[in-house]
């Protein structure tokens, strides 16, 4: 065997081992590799998204982080979406969380591909159901990922993003706009907005639904979610809401350390309104039965929200068990 050959085998051991090496002394948390994508998606308004009007829509692209997580072959994934905040540091701690389970995270921001920062004192910025569709061109992207096991992927969001969490199970939006070929393997919500009916909104997804909410959020009342899941239940659908004393809006900030409450100043909250979609896919305020808009009487100011550190633990628990289970971890 000549020399050269023979040193250039041991170069290539040297540098395996050296890598394997570096591999196992990474902290569990951290993922082996980031790949940020751009995301080919659309701004259009509620009645363009429930028409299935994709012609009206602005193209634009938004981002999505993808962390591979430690690990051989297809991975689990967890898509992550966003509230009217943005992308914000309680993500990291969910990101983190996941990749020490061995599982790979997506973190969608559907604002700044849209110039926004955040939405919440002008929910008008932004349609109600819009981050959906950026939530299904993500799948797309992770659909075709070598290290993706497209049948293990779920779907997380937490406020407006919750929102799009839950209603991105439904049956009619997949239907009309997720063109991945794959469906979510379940979707976890954390204190979303449920005061809107859409038609057909008892039909979802043949897949497990887990909503994390807090009893004295006053952003986005639980009452209204007990509702919608009381109908989901009488529909035969798998849906579980687990409910904390003592955890305002964005309770999970808890993980970061955060034990205050606070006043999320001229924030827009729907908490007293009642929406229903009408003809044609208007949006329509339940009371006044004309078209719902963000200065209608029944949108109020000044919702609180912050952390409890001890109520974000138990839920991070019960997210990792579920998940545990669900993607069938050693």
């Amino acid at each position: 065997m000549p020399t050269a050959f023979r040193a250039a085998m041991a170069l290539i051991a040297l540098c395996a081992a050296a890598g394997l090496a570096y591999a196992q002394s990474l902290p569990k948390e951290v993922a082996t590799r980031a790949e940020i994508y751009p995301i080919p998606s659309l701004t259009l308004s509620d009645q363009q998204f429930l028409s299935g009007d994709a012609a009206a829509g602005k193209p634009v692209t938004v981002a999505g982080e993808f962390r591979v997580a430690q690990g051989t072959g297809k991975l689990p994934v967890v898509v992550l979406m966003h509230g009217s905040s943005g992308v914000g540091a309680t993500t990291e701690a969910w990101v983190h969380a996941f990749n020490a389970m061995g599982i790979s995270t997506f973190v969608i921001d559907g604002f700044t591909g849209r110039g926004l920062t955040v939405v919440g004192p002008n929910q008008a910025l932004l349609g109600r159901l819009n981050l959906i569709i950026d939530i299904y061109r993500s799948l797309e992207i992770l659909a075709k990922h070598p290290r993706v096991d497209p049948d293990r992927i779920v779907l997380m969001g937490f406020s407006r993003g919750g929102q799009a969490t839950l209603y991105a199970s439904l049956d009619r939006f997949n239907k009309l706009w997720n063109k991945s070929g794959i469906q979510f393997a379940a979707y976890v919500p954390f204190y979303p907005d449920c005061s809107t009916t859409y038609v057909g909104d008892s039909e979802v997804a043949a897949r497990p639904i887990r909503i994390f909410h807090g009893t004295p959020d006053d952003y986005n009342p639980v009452k209204s979610c007990k509702a919608f899941v009381e109908r989901l239940k009488a529909a035969g659908r798998d849906v579980v809401l687990t409910e904390y004393p003592d955890s305002a809006h964005g309770f999970d900030s808890g993980l970061l350390g955060v034990s205050t409450v606070a006043v999320s100043a001229n924030a827009q909250t729907v908490r007293n309104c009642r929406i229903k979609e009408g003809d044609g896919g208007v949006l329509m305020n339940g009371e006044t039965n004309a078209p719902f808009t963000y200065k209608d009487s029944c949108v109020e100011l000044n919702p609180h929200v912050g952390g409890n550190p001890k109520t974000a633990a138990e839920a991070r628990k019960a997210v990792e068990e579920f998940l545990q289970v669900l993607f069938k971890l050693g």
